[in-house]
């Protein structure tokens, strides 16, 4: 290796202890195996694969190693989000390793041509600015009840997979509250409840509840976007993994953000395994509950459980205490929000503003014509069947 600097800043990140997450990232390795490899067309390949882990981050190592930095979850990010004080060698240690991670992150491809012995312009290219890397986590970790740390740093909304961990979702649903037309009070009801939990106020959790298509689950991701820089995020849960409330939530204990547990489409028989944790979580049981979150669902039922008339005629010799007992789950919501069918004032009025955003020059009269005989079809009208009829003019 001819350049003192690179062979500096790399025996300075084989030294990382803080950050050994960052350094066992991609592009990390792919410096490695660069300063490892020998001269010739072994470099020149190591060089490449290291150029082309810096473009599938957008194309700036700065931004790239920034990233890397602000979503490490590491013992000093924990116990600063818990307000404890660590060590004073690991305080040293993290101003020492986010100055050569700052010293990274600003190698420029001249400096590897250099190293190389050769020109700028017979290597590929990438961004790279001098960053002040210890200010900027610095800033983040005193506003650290917004940004987070870890998974959550980046993104807004979350599942919990067959394998029991929390990962992002990919393609999460961008809506804004812009998006919506009619509903303005019921959803006002949730962004209230949401300001009031942000702000370390008593909040509710609350069933957004009422007919199908009435924008009950895009009200919910709504809300967690309009949140985003406050610090809320998204975690959903399918019903079959209610039993596993607990486990989110010590999963999350502790963290400075705050969560929505979102359970979309609830629905419940009788019998139910599932019931009694949704039951133990809303009577804040402390095993099923975290102080940082609280949970948003969704059914199509004001009562939430599917109820039959041998349900009422039963021979449960305490069947109306049972039957109390099911009909009493939605009780629990501190917030019940009903969503119900539009009229067909209301119906036409959405018609007319999703024509309006989508640029469609259709006569009014011929609009609302259309969009009446494309509900009458679907059988009902709905936000959902608005949403629907535009996307067929479209």
């Amino acid at each position: 290796m001819k350049s003192e600097k690179i062979r500096k800043i790399y025996d300075e990140l084989c030294l990382v202890s803080v950050f050994l997450g960052v350094t066992e990232k991609p592009v990390f390795k792919a410096f490695a195996a660069y300063c490892e490899s020998e001269w010739g067309a072994d470099k020149r390949r190591a060089y490449a694969r290291f150029v082309a882990e810096v473009y599938k981050g957008g194309g700036s190592l700065t931004r790239l190693v920034q990233k890397e930095v602000f979503e490490d979850e590491n013992v000093y990010v924990k116990n600063a989000a818990r307000g404890r004080k660590c060590n004073p060698c690991i305080e040293r240690s993290v101003k020492r390793e986010l100055a050569s991670l700052a010293s990274f992150s600003a190698l420029t491809s001249e400096d590897f041509a250099l190293d190389m012995g050769v020109s700028k312009e017979e290597i590929p290219d990438f961004e790279s600015v001098n960053a002040d890397m210890g200010a900027s986590y610095r800033k983040r970790l005193k506003n650290i009840d917004r940004y987070g740390y870890g998974i959550f740093t980046a993104h807004g909304m979350f599942r919990l997979t067959d394998d029991k961990r929390i990962e992002p979702i990919a393609s999460a649903d961008p809506i804004g509250m812009d998006s919506f037309v009619g509903y303005a009070e019921e959803r006002e009801k949730v962004v209230a409840n949401t300001r009031a939990f942000v702000e370390g106020r008593p909040a509710a959790n609350v069933l957004l509840c009422g007919d199908a298509g009435t924008g009950k689950s895009s009200t919910v991701k709504a809300v967690a976007n309009a949140f985003f820089d406050e610090g809320v995020r998204l975690i959903e849960l399918r019903k079959d993994q209610l039993a596993l409330l607990p486990l989110v939530m010590g999963k999350i204990v502790g963290n400075p953000l705050k969560f929505i547990i979102f359970i979309d489409d609830l629905a419940f028989n009788r019998s139910d395994d599932h019931f009694s944790m949704l039951k133990a979580a809303l009577e804040g049981s402390a095993s099923a509950k975290a102080d940082n979150a609280v949970i948003y669902a969704t059914s199509n039922r004001r009562h939430i459980i599917k109820e039959s008339f041998s349900d009422r005629d039963g021979d449960d010799v305490h069947r109306n205490d049972t039957l109390q007992e099911t009909l009493s789950l939605s009780e629990r919501f501190g917030l019940v929000v009903l969503f119900s069918k539009p009229d067909k004032k209301l119906y036409l009025q959405i018609v007319r503003e999703l024509a309006k955003k989508q640029g469609i020059a259709l006569p009014a009269t011929e609009l609302e014509l259309r969009a009446e005989a494309f509900a009458l079809k679907k059988g009902s009208r709905s936000a959902r069947c608005a949403e629907q009829f535009i996307e067929s003019l479209l």
